[in-house]
Parts: structure tokens; sequence; C-alpha cells
């Protein structure tokens, strides 16, 4: 199978493009986050997994391409857990993420927000680890609550001004939960550290600056993440909604909101995880000593998760 530009040559548990560029992990992530994954029948997915298995112990018939594989691994990768084996649940897929995850932005960006609608709102536990998720919650109810509190106390704003800044409310408060999630998550890492590789991807000790630049980059993401999905929709629904059509057909403002937070959740996504590589890279003059005596190598890798 040669590789080409449009279909490079496959590479079992290999990223389909190139992860030292921006746009290459902007593809990899619009793949991994793809919605048509969903509906990926049991048939199908064994016909995946016996494609990949069959690479992977050299018996796969000539006629399967590289497009064909990738297309099987992408599939597999989507549904599959990578430990467990077991088939994740829909919702909390990287696939399942938008369309599951759009109800959510959509209620929190709601106009006339009441205090008990926006606690209604945040998002519920899509993990098993309920530390991070009670801290998260608890931080982004606090800052929600106590904003829209200081908002309905401004008897200097307008009703429309009060209405419009209103909306801006979730942002601070998701940010600050996403914050607060991966600190509480993944504290432990601080403490232990993460596996650091070399070249050959052999794991040359365990790392807490590693792990330190790991969380730093992944909180940083999750604070981007929400910026655009709930800072875009409320100034384009308060242009629209000046509209003539929109002002005499009411009952449509929720569709139209709804397809804005859809669209804008769906292009937010891929492009904020793709900010940084998954395998990240740090010099090992700047890790600890005791790491920098074990190998020869000047740069070594570390997966900073999603």
């Amino acid at each position: 199978m040669a590789e080409s530009a449009a279909c490079p040559a496959f590479q079992l548990g290999r990223p389909r493009y190139d992860q030292t560029s921006f746009l290459g992990r902007l593809r990899h992530f619009i793949d991994i986050i793809d919605p048509s994954t969903l509906f990926v029948s049991e048939k199908r997915l064994k016909e995946c997994i016996k494609i990949l298995d069959d690479y992977k112990h050299g018996t796969l018939p000539p006629e399967v391409s590289a497009d064909q594989l990738w297309e099987a691994q992408k599939i597999k990768q989507a549904i599959i857990h990578p430990d467990t084996g077991e088939k994740i649940f829909m919702p909390f897929r990287m696939s399942g993420y938008v369309p599951f995850g759009t109800p959510i932005v959509i209620g929190l960006l709601l106009p006339n927000q009441t205090v008990m609608s926006t606690i209604i709102w945040q998002p519920t536990p899509t993990s098993k680890f309920l530390q991070g998720y009670v801290g998260a919650v608890t931080s982004a109810v606090s800052i929600a609550v106590g904003l829209n509190v200081l908002i309905q106390k401004a008897n200097k704003l307008s009703p429309s001004t009060r209405m419009i800044i209103q909306r801006f409310v979730p942002f601070p408060a998701v940010a600050s939960a996403n914050i607060c999630n991966v600190a509480l998550m993944r504290h432990n890492e601080l403490s232990e550290g993460i596996d650091v590789l070399d070249n050959n991807g052999t794991v040359v000790g365990s790392s807490k600056i590693a792990a330190r630049h790991a969380i730093m980059e992944t909180a940083f993401t999750r604070v981007v993440l929400p910026m655009p999905i709930f800072v875009l929709p409320p100034i384009i629904m308060s242009y629209l909604e000046r509209l003539r059509f929109l002002q005499r057909n009411r009952r449509l403002l929720l569709p139209i909101h709804s397809v804005v937070c859809l669209v804008t959740f769906g292009l937010s996504l891929p492009v904020a995880i793709s900010l940084f590589p998954q395998m990240s890279q740090i010099e090992v003059s700047r890790l600890e000593p005791e790491i920098a005596m074990a190998t020869d190598c000047r740069v070594l890798t570390y997966n900073k998760g999603l």
C-alpha cells in the first residue's frame, strides 16, 4: 500500500495526520469527535476490529486499502476503550461530546436565567471521580449564582443590558469549573509525576515537572474551549433578535439559538483540543536531575492528556 498525499501509509495505533502541526492535530481531532461513529452498527464494528487484527497478524487481504484501515482504526478507537476493550457508553465517547453536551450549553445560555435554572443546567457527572465533579460543580454554581445575584441588584442597568450581560455569566462559571476539575482529578500527578518517554517510547522515569506542564496545558485548553461557546452565541443572538422577522416569530428563537450553539460547539471543540499535542515534548534540562542522568536524549515526551 503506497503512501500518497491524500492517504498516508497506515500505521497501527498511530494518528493518521501529522501531530507536530496545528492543522494536523485539528484534522486528527475532527476525526475523533466525528458524531457519525455514534451510529456504527455492531456488525460494522466487528468488521473493523477483524480488519485491524488481520493487519496486526499479517493476514490482511491485499485488496484492503490504507484508507479502509484508517477508517477501521477510527471507528474502533471511537467506540472501544483502549484499556478495558469494552464499548464506551455513548454519551461518554469523544464523538458524543458535542451532541450530548449541546443541550446543556443551550440551557446555560437561555435568557432570563434564575438562580434555580442556573443550578439545574450545570452538567451532570460524567466521571467516576466524585471529588472532581463536586469541586467543579461547586465552583461553577458559586460563581454563576454570585454573578447573577450581582446583575439582578445592578439597578442602574437597563433590562436589555442586564439580559446581555447575564448571557455571558456561564463562561467564567464553566471555565473555573473546568480548571477546578483538572486540578482535583489530576492532583496525584503533581506528587507522583507522570511517565516521560525517550525517542524509542521507553519510559525514562516519572517527572513531577512534566506533570505540572501537562496539567497547565490541559487547564489552558479547558479555559479556551468554552470561550467561543459561551461568548459567540450571545453576541450572535443579540443581533439576530433585532431582526423584524424574528421579532414577529418569537417561537423560532429557541431553534435558531440551538443551531447557533451546536455549530459553535462543534467548531470550538476540535480547535481547543488541538492547541497542544497530546504527546508533548519537554527538554531534559528542564526536568529533574535524576531523569536527566538516566538518558542521553535532549528531549523527552509525555502524554498531556485531554
